[in-house]
């Protein structure tokens, strides 16, 4: 689905600025920062760079993913 939204260019600017930073599109920057501004309102309790954190790693491809190993194993 597609909607067309108006935006002041100085947002615009600002996630193209962000976009070519962080490998996107600026609508997929834009897309990025809604659902994290939403997580953040639907979870106050948190920080919003672990929801960004959190978002980016849900999305990383599972083959590229490193796997959790404890620093310390039970003797």
């Amino acid at each position: 689905m597609s909607v067309s939204v108006r935006i002041d260019d100085s947002l615009v600017e600002q996630a193209r600025a962000a976009a070519k930073a962080e490998f996107r599109t600026v609508q997929g920057q834009i897309e990025f920062w809604a659902k994290v501004g939403r997580a953040a309102l639907d979870n106050p309790d948190l920080p919003a760079s672990f929801i960004a954190e959190s978002l980016m790693a849900m999305n990383e491809p599972r083959k590229e993913s490193t796997p959790f190993v404890p620093r310390s194993r039970p003797k």
